[in-house]
């Protein structure tokens, strides 16, 4: 039987389904106890408004938008990406290229680009119903003979489903298995952010986003509540983005991760590259988070204040708030 959770924003059906998890029974799995509800969906009416801001710990602004654009470029190398999330390789594995990366079996995978493939679909034939982007590879993603996982980083995700109807672009995404805590609120900016992209290609609105968890849960052995929303200020940033520029876009911020993950730059530097002017003020704002985090890192504090200032979106500065808060209160989160 399913559990159907809707809502209007991420922040609302996030609430709904923690307080819904938080209820059911204990059952054990491979990584320890968790709260399971099995069979969920969940509908968000407005996937601009993608942010959840009211889970503890806080969602990590720096690191989701620097997880967005490695996979829009279609990336799997962990070298850049840990650099934003240095706990990775304990929940991912330590390789030098993560086998799961959905960028790169989005982009590259089966030797075409799926992104570009629902594009053309949906261009030329906007009530195909045969627009799906696979994530999941049997070959390499099904577990040995004796049950064991191939590798430490197999996708949760299995498809993206979408569909152009009454002029909005629908998107369903379907994944095998969920942290709510840890893994949703990531989930939900990955794909409601490429649905966005994709819509403003094709000249479309944006529909509902639409999850299919198969497994949503709550691991038992960390913390995680519901906090204080900061869910009265919208997110003003719409990703939309000229077809013909999101190669130079993307590439461009992806561009300053490597510099900046591999090189040691100084403080004037480093602001000088968050204010690179993409042409886009939404895409300047993700960047400018991305080089906050780095400024963080690197203990520089005055250029941290100086970036942060220079953004715009209301609602990276607060989730900043809040995930700087808690890592200065000693504990660590994604």
């Amino acid at each position: 039987m399913f559990h159907n959770i809707q809502g209007e924003t991420a922040n609302e059906i996030w609430q709904k389904a923690f307080n819904t998890v938080s209820k059911t029974n204990i059952i054990e799995s491979r990584c320890g106890s968790t709260k399971e509800l099995l069979h969920t969906t969940i509908s968000i009416n407005d996937p601009v408004q993608k942010w959840v801001t009211c889970k503890n710990p806080p969602l990590s602004i720096g690191y989701a938008l620097a997880e967005l654009i490695w996979i829009l470029h279609g990336c799997d190398e962990s070298k850049t990406i840990n650099y934003w999330n240095p706990v990775l390789p304990q929940f991912a594995g330590d390789y030098e290229e993560y086998p799961g990366a959905y960028g790169k079996r989005i982009m590259y995978r089966y030797g075409f680009n799926q992104l570009e493939r629902v594009y053309d679909t949906l261009k030329n034939h906007p009530e195909s119903r045969q627009a799906v982007m696979m994530i999941w590879d049997p070959r390499t993603d099904l577990p040995q003979n004796n049950g064991a996982p191939n590798n430490h980083d197999i996708p949760c995700n299995i498809c993206s489903m979408i569909k152009l109807r009454e002029g909005k672009l629908e998107w369903t995404q379907v994944m095998r298995s969920n942290d709510l805590v840890l893994g949703l609120p990531y989930n939900i900016v990955q794909f409601t952010s490429i649905q966005e992209i994709l819509a403003s290609w094709l000249g479309v609105e944006v529909g509902t986003y639409n999850h299919i968890s198969d497994s949503l849960h709550i691991y038992t052995n960390k913390e995680s509540s519901v906090g204080n929303s900061i869910s009265e200020y919208e997110n003003p940033d719409s990703l939309g983005i000229a077809k013909d520029d999101f190669d130079r876009v993307i590439g461009t911020i992806y561009g300053v991760m490597t510099h900046l993950s591999g090189n040691k730059v100084d403080s004037a530097e480093l602001f000088h590259l968050s204010q690179e002017d993409t042409g886009y003020e939404a895409y300047n704002n993700i960047l400018k988070m991305i080089c906050t985090y780095s400024a963080y890192k690197e203990y520089f504090g005055d250029t941290q204040e100086e970036i942060l200032k220079s953004c715009s979106n209301i609602v990276y500065k607060l989730l900043w708030t809040n995930w700087t808060r808690r890592k200065q209160g000693g504990i660590s989160n994604v």
